[in-house]
């Protein structure tokens, strides 16, 4: 059993007329409970959008509530992010690449494949010819005896939100081949919905994270006060592969 916790949209630095104390309070909320919990997971994941600006200020911050509370999550990259200061304060990397932030984490029980979905200056997501190839290439080198899991800010499907679906991942077709050519492909994991959402995507499971700063409202939940509702608590993902198959519990934050 491989069992891992995944937290999304923290958007630290946005700004509510508190100086973006709001957000940090709420990201803050989450490292601690996953800090708190008396059993252990096999990792943690972060799925984009860490900063609200792409500011290396709002990364310095990042970098510091993740060391603060000892959760050291693998990451990758949102529509909200900016791939110089993010490649260079939270993975010490070069401030002047602005290539695609992708990265393979092989762990005791299974591979994590951060994708990087942004696209500089845009709102929505797509993969773009090198990261498929680097992604293709990672997992036939990644050992078939262990789920894989493909991981992204995007999702590629309509969510069916009323916000998000027109900047969701597009080209979607060229992912689909891609993680239809392996086989230990367990489950696609994203964020950028801002809603906990479960569906289906080549044939895998496809699991969109919710938002931590704010959480969006389905069409028949009302427009009152916008799509978007600030006042719900944050919540986290858990999941577990067994046995081949992948199962998710979604958990409110107190």
């Amino acid at each position: 059993m491989f069992a891992f916790a995944q937290f999304s949209d923290i958007h630290l630095g946005q700004d509510r007329g508190d100086g973006g104390a709001r957000a940090r309070e709420r990201a803050e909320r989450v490292l601690a409970c996953l800090a708190g919990l008396p059993g252990q997971l096999d990792a943690v994941l972060l799925t984009g959008d860490i900063a609200d600006h792409g500011e290396e200020a709002e990364y310095t911050l990042a970098a510091k509530l993740f060391a603060d509370h000892g959760v050291l999550p693998l990451i990758c990259p949102g529509n909200h992010d900016a791939r110089g200061p993010y490649r260079s304060v939270l993975l010490n990397g070069d401030a002047a690449d602005v290539s695609p932030v992708n990265q393979v984490h092989q762990l005791l029980g299974a591979t994590f494949l951060m994708c990087d979905s942004s696209v500089p200056g845009k709102g929505h997501g797509y993969l773009d010819d090198a990261t498929l190839t680097w992604l293709d290439q990672a997992l036939a080198g990644a050992p078939a005896n262990k789920p894989a899991f493909v991981c992204f800010h995007h999702p590629p499907v309509a969510l069916h939100g009323q916000y998000v679906d027109p900047i969701r991942q597009f080209g979607e077709e060229r992912l689909a081949e891609v993680v239809g050519r392996h086989g230990h492909v367990a489950g696609l994991l994203c964020g950028h919905s801002h809603t906990p959402a479960v569906t289906s995507f080549a044939g895998l499971p496809l699991v969109a994270a919710p938002g931590v700063v704010s959480t969006l409202k389905m069409p028949w939940e009302g427009e009152e006060g916008g799509p978007i509702d600030y006042g719900l608590p944050p919540m986290i993902a858990f999941h577990i592969h067994d046995e081949g198959r992948l199962t998710t519990h979604f958990r409110v934050v107190p």
